[in-house]
């Protein structure tokens, strides 16, 4: 009776699901997958996505859960099938290979070892049950398992038997196949228990959701809190210096599911260690874990790969973060008629700056307190700039030993010379408009001396995080404040104060008995600043305004020199006019030294630049008061042991399988025809993988049982099949 088409369908199926061909296309799609995980980053907020990506890939990854591969349907559910996969492989052959294990294929025909690649033939002066007792002896002796089996002849007289010696060594060949296959198993059930699966289904089928938004967590509705007896979980906890936290954070493709503790982690206090190059070179927490049902408080370390292990939940060191610094800053107006003032906030908050405060009076602005770093360690070499045009260059000079040399050694050598120093605390923040619109600020709290000699502030902006920041470079007067660049900013956007500032210029650099050369400088010198200031609302005076009016009224021929002496003009001017100025607010007069002139000459590019920095006031960093936090990676893992088993099993078998062959050795005696006192001997060796070794093995074998070389290998193939 033939089967139904269902049923030759499901046999079909089965069929296919127990293949190896079937686990290993499995094997190679969850390669990929992982491939994939690894070079685009997990669980990142959707406008990274957008902005790494473009609209149109970052939805399409977005569809395919590609942010979140681990804990995609699809990838579980390959997972699944590959478990089941090779289980099913497992379940069909080991109990051939077990089988094998115990059988020493002892039955095998006489006629059948000349068909052996390797293959020995001899008459040995001794009977056969003698020959079999030796043989076996000598074998066994040389780790061989060994059976003889006592056959009678049917062609032969009455009561004549031959005996077959079977012999099999490195039978573990075997054992290293299930044991690989069943790490597969092992690891990927460890996988399915530590992974989202768990998650998944407590989502699907108790209604959990995940949270999307802000606010406390202990206001959070119960749908978005896993239980506390959750088998498995992996998380985040935040915790900042001085305070305790019992509930983490796990990361979900649409938002974040809360997971309670059975205790709460109080971090002491934070620590951390740099290396000269700015990156941490240790980071601990010392905390305490208040346990909730026995309420002890148990103090621990926490270091990286030094974690911490409480009640199943492991706690690892995961990172470190600003726990809410308190800062001061106080505002630097670039408007005229811009009162400076200070402000307060804690990192991660904000504050409402208003148009009186901001200097723009057409609208309100919220500045975001982002970011307290102590620690920022700038490279100050020549060529750190990244322009290898600025290095002298030998083309004549090839030295391959010591561009070799250069590049061998510990990890952190490099070919290119390197000049590190730390440049102190910066502030990060943010300023925002009515419209959402921001810009990102990194202003440093002290100065910082550059290449040329002449310290400066550094005030960086950037429109937006895919971007390096910009840097103005606001030189550093002597009383190492940059308010004497401030006040001559404000002055040259005063029409009186410019005009006051030329004439100062044109009286002292041109004689007393020569008013008309006077007053002709003069109408040169505040034309040549008026350009130079611009109109203060838009990105339209600066160097760059002087050039541009060289190429529309000056000769290409004359450029040069009327270059050098618009310059000397511009210079002259707002010299006089920082002295104007500090005049004015009652401090001595800048000296004529170098000093002054390395000032000045940094003061004429700033203002420069100074007209398209976006913000009409700039913070800088006054005061602050540092709260460190750390980033704590909490997980209960099941299935670590398992994973770790099915690691285990994988050497194992990995090994076995390479390195262990599996031999296996038949030597027929029967007695002679010529002389039944005495047996005609015929050896064969077959092994699972042709290597050198085997055939001096087989050679030596030969000697020492038969006393004969062996016959060269041919026709292995068709005896392993027949065998």
């Amino acid at each position: 009776m033939s089967e139904s088409p269902l049923r030759q369908r499901w046999h079909s199926f089965k069929e296919l699901l127990s293949s190896m061909r079937f686990a290993i296309a499995l094997l190679t799609v969850i390669c990929i997958a992982s491939v994939i995980g690894t070079v685009i980053q997990q669980h990142q907020p959707v406008n990274n996505y957008v902005n790494q990506f473009g609209p149109f890939w970052s939805e399409l990854f977005l569809a395919l859960k590609l942010n979140a591969v681990y804990s995609a349907w699809w990838f579980l559910l390959i997972l699944a099938f590959l478990v089941t996969s090779t289980t099913l492989c497992l379940l069909r052959h080991t109990p051939k290979y077990l089988a094998d294990l115990r059988t020493f294929k002892e039955d095998i025909r006489a006629k059948s070892l000349q068909a052996f690649g390797h293959k020995a033939q001899s008459d040995l002066a001794e009977t056969p049950q003698t020959a079999a007792q030796r043989i076996g002896q000598s074998l066994v002796q040389q780790g061989w398992r060994v059976k003889v089996q006592e056959r009678t002849l049917p062609d032969q007289p009455e009561g004549t038997k031959g005996y077959m010696v079977a012999a099999k060594k490195g039978a573990a060949n075997k054992l290293g196949y299930i044991a690989a296959h069943s790490a597969i198993v092992l690891i990927c059930l460890g996988g399915l228990l530590d992974g989202d699966l768990i998650v998944r289904a407590q989502m699907w089928l108790g209604g959990k959701t995940p949270y999307v938004g802000g606010g406390r967590i202990s206001e959070i509705a119960d749908q978005h809190r896993l239980p506390v007896t959750n088998p498995t979980f992996r998380g985040n906890v935040f915790v900042a210096e001085g305070t305790q936290s019992s509930t983490a954070l796990l990361n979900q493709s649409d938002g974040v599911l809360l997971q309670p503790l059975p205790f709460s982690i109080e971090l002491k206090k934070f620590i951390v260690e740099y290396y000269d190059t700015g990156m941490p070179k240790l980071f601990a927490s010392e905390v305490l874990i208040h346990d909730f049902e026995s309420g002890q408080s148990i103090p621990k370390r926490i270091e990286v790969n030094h974690p911490a292990s409480h009640r199943g939940v492991e706690i690892y060191q995961a990172s470190f973060d600003d726990g809410g610094s308190k800062v001061r800053l106080k505002a630097v107006p670039f408007t005229v008629g811009g009162k400076p003032f200070s402000v307060q906030g804690e990192i991660g908050g904000s504050t409402q700056i208003g148009p009186q405060d901001s200097g723009n009076p057409r609208q309100d602005m919220t500045l975001e307190f982002t970011e307290l770093r102590l620690i920022n360690v700038e490279n100050f070499s020549a060529a750190a700039d990244g322009n290898p045009t600025n290095q002298p260059v030998d083309v004549r000079k090839v030295d391959l030993r010591n561009a070799i040399e250069a590049r061998l050694g510990a990890g952190h050598k490099t070919a290119t010379e390197k000049n590190l120093r730390n440049v102190g605390p910066s502030i990060g923040y943010k300023l925002r408009d009515a419209a959402g619109q921001a810009r990102e600020f990194q202003n440093y709290m002290v100065p910082v001396e550059m290449e040329a000699g002449q310290p400066v502030y550094l005030l960086g902006v950037r429109d937006s995080q895919s971007e390096p920041f910009r840097y103005l470079r606001v030189p550093v007067d002597p009383e190492g404040k940059m308010d004497s660049f401030m006040r001559l900013r404000h002055a040259l956007l005063d029409p009186v104060l410019r005009e006051a500032a030329v004439r100062r210029y044109a009286q002292q650099v041109t004689p007393e008995d020569r008013p008309d050369l006077r007053t002709a400088l003069a109408d040169s010198a505040i034309r040549i600043v008026t350009l130079f200031a611009g109109s203060g609302s838009a990105p339209d005076g600066g160097l760059q305004a002087i050039g541009k009016y060289m190429e529309q009224s000056v000769p290409e021929a004359e450029r040069d020199r009327a270059g050098e002496v618009l310059l000397r003009i511009l210079n002259g001017v707002l010299y006089e006019m920082t002295q104007l100025t500090r005049t004015q607010a009652q401090l001595p007069a800048l000296e004529g030294n170098l000093e002054t002139q390395r000032f000045m000459a940094q003061a004429v590019f700033a203002l420069s630049d100074a007209q398209y920095y976006p913000a009409p006031v700039a913070f800088m960093l006054d005061d602050f008061e540092q709260v460190q936090a750390s980033v704590f990676q909490v997980a209960r893992a099941p299935g670590k042991n398992v994973v770790y088993l099915g690691c285990f099993f994988l050497i194992v078998g990995v090994f076995a399988m390479l390195y262990v062959r599996d031999k296996r050795l038949w030597v027929w005696l029967a007695p002679n025809a010529a002389a039944p006192q005495n047996t005609h001997a015929t050896m064969a060796l077959s092994c699972n993988r042709k290597l050198l070794d085997i055939d001096r093995e087989f050679a030596q074998l030969s000697e020492q049982l038969l006393g004969v070389p062996p016959t060269a290998p041919g026709g292995a193939s068709a005896a392993a099949q027949e065998v």
